[in-house]
């Protein structure tokens, strides 16, 4: 099962612990990470590092004044996951939502031949976590089209503090960036807005508002659920798929579980092959961090890569064959089923069961359909998630 790998070359194997030095001024000196234990201090030195993934650092604050939830630090951070928290409990989106995914599954998956599965996979996440978020009041297919769009970013160096981009690069990012945010705001998120100002809702958006946020925060904060939550689950519901499609045995194990077995699986899939790939921390004090009988220290201002996949497979931590799926492999205490590949620590993030039982509704209804894999994807790389794209997935349906 190791063919559909989405390891990079610049993770060598082997390599757990690696510090490349600053090689100039405004060029951070960089730890990269590939030992879980390492990583899982790192990740809950919760005081000590700030978020620098996603390019939070170079987000302007301007007129947002909260910091959305996926890039904000200390008590903001914590007081905000607090209160979002039971929009994605298991207990809430089972007795919310299953009866909806269920249905809009069903009826994207209705037409019998051939269809474009992660085409298909957008549309349902989209929808899916829309009624949680609240952006309920604009058509699902276009505002899929719109989410799609912010990821058109020219590529960058998070290691430069200007991101290693030339002013016609930050030009289009700008453009690229701004544009579609517009857009999202103009059709899906003010409409949103308007309906709960008039009257809330158990959403999301109308959450925010009953905390004071304004129009420029709830934005932001939309814009963060959309490309962090709707379309990284649209790659991990193509991944699991394409295992199963692959698969008999594990397919057949997964038809005939329980839900709790089949949420196994699904979690052990996304420790082989988590969605984002690289977490970045920025180092605020210095964290002195163990790895087995090794120990060193991170000092402030450099940056921490925790190569996410390589240490899910570290065998020291996970087993044997770490790049096998099998789905309850005895962890460390305190190490999540998926390892690292939904974080750690304070940024561990909240949409977790809410990924994971939309995957499992929509896997249900789609083996249900007899399916049948006529072309493989092709395996691309996206720089702002630092993960992995799956595009041209191909699957015929039975009756």
């Amino acid at each position: 099962m190791t063919l559909r790998r989405s390891h990079r070359a610049d993770e060598p194997a082997g390599v757990r612990v690696e510090r490349r030095p600053s090689t100039g001024e405004g060029v951070s000196t960089v730890w990269r990470i590939r030992s879980l234990e390492a990583a899982r201090q790192v990740l809950r030195a919760r005081h000590a590092t700030t978020q620098a993934g996603f390019t939070a650092e170079a987000i302007p604050q301007g007129r947002v004044k909260l910091r959305p939830i996926l890039i904000s630090d200390g008590p903001l951070h914590d007081e905000q996951r607090t209160k979002v928290a039971r929009y994605f409990a298991p207990r809430v989106v089972e007795r919310r939502y299953v009866g909806d995914m269920t249905a809009c599954a069903r009826r994207l998956l209705a037409a019998t031949g051939r269809l474009d599965l992660e085409q298909v996979a957008l549309l349902y996440t989209v929808e899916v976590t829309a009624a949680v978020v609240g952006l309920t009041e604009s058509d699902v297919a276009r505002m899929s089209r719109r989410l799609v769009s912010f990821f058109r970013q020219p590529p960058f160096d998070i290691a430069r503090r200007d991101l290693g981009r030339t002013r016609r690069q930050w030009g289009a990012a700008a453009w690229r960036g701004l544009w579609p945010v517009a857009r999202f705001h103009l059709f899906d998120v003010r409409p949103a807005v308007r309906a709960r100002r008039r009257a809330g809702r158990e959403d999301v958006i109308s959450h925010l508002i009953a905390e004071g946020y304004g129009d420029a925060d709830i934005l932001v904060e939309c814009v963060t659920y959309g490309t962090a939550g709707m379309v990284t689950t649209r790659e991990f519901i193509a991944m699991a798929s394409w295992y199963l499609l692959t698969d008999d045995d594990l397919r057949a194990r997964y038809a005939g579980a329980p839900e709790a077995e089949r949420h196994a699986i699904l979690h052990e899939i996304m420790r082989v092959e988590p969605v984002v790939g690289h977490l970045y921390r920025r180092a605020t004090a210095p964290i002195t961090v163990t790895d087995g009988e090794d120990a060193f220290t991170i000092e402030p201002g450099d940056l921490v890569d925790v190569a996410v996949r390589p240490a899910n497979a570290d065998e020291r931590a996970v087993g044997s064959d770490p790049l096998a799926v099998c789905p309850g492999r005895p962890l460390p205490s305190g190490v999540h089923a998926s390892a690292l590949s939904f974080g750690d620590g304070a940024h561990a993030c909240p949409g977790r069961p809410l990924a994971i039982i939309e995957t499992d509704v929509f896997l249900r209804e789609l083996l249900g359909r007899s399916p049948r894999l006529v072309t493989a994807p092709s395996i691309g790389w996206d720089d702002l998630i630092a993960g992995y794209s799956l595009r041209g997935m191909v699957v015929e349906l039975g009756s």
